[in-house]
């Protein structure tokens, strides 16, 4: 039988109240406290604090504290991602940055999905959905991206935009829901 970390990893419906995810949420609650209050430490000090947290970060990755997560292993920044002030990663399933990425501040990316079936809602049954977001992609503070959703390489989200669906390579979107803008 397949535990329900086993299965949240897997993107299948899981139990979040099990003892073993109950512990790695702890564990990276305190982490978050010790990042988000670290004040003083020197670009390097602040890297190795976030590898220890986070499932990779790349080299030259800057993450503005405050910063909030549901696990951090999930967690994927390549190489020079930046991520400003307040960002908030629900990562119940892989959430994949990759390198160059400049997200500003406030953004919201869910990983974490819930079930539309009432039933399994109320047997409180959650299941994820991976994100990516590719390379050099440009995400405009307090946009919100969904759960399964892929972004391309050098895409721009705009601030505040609601993206609930894949936005190819090099697109520009905004709105709510994110819709193609420009030529």
């Amino acid at each position: 039988m397949r535990s329900e970390k086993q299965k949240m990893l897997a993107g299948e419906l899981y139990r979040a109240d099990d003892p073993e995810l109950l512990r790695d949420h702890a564990a990276i609650r305190a982490w978050m406290d010790r990042y988000n209050s670290a004040s003083g430490l020197s670009g390097a000090e602040r890297h190795a604090l976030l590898r220890d947290g986070l499932g990779h970060v790349g080299a030259h990755v800057v993450v503005r504290p405050p910063f909030h997560c549901d696990y951090g292993y999930n967690i994927r920044l390549g190489d020079g991602v930046f991520l400003n002030f307040g960002c908030v990663l629900l990562d119940s399933i892989l959430i994949d940055i990759g390198a160059g990425t400049q997200i500003g501040p406030a953004v919201q990316i869910y990983g974490a999905d819930h079930p539309r079936d009432p039933a399994q809602r109320r047997a409180g049954l959650e299941f994820g959905q991976p994100v990516k977001i590719g390379a050099n992609v440009w995400i405009g503070g307090g946009a919100i991206i969904t759960p399964g959703v892929t972004v391309g390489d050098d895409a721009i989200i705009g601030a505040g935009a609601v993206v609930t669906r894949d936005v190819p390579a090099g697109l520009t979107v905004a709105g709510n829901p994110a819709r193609r803008i420009g030529g």
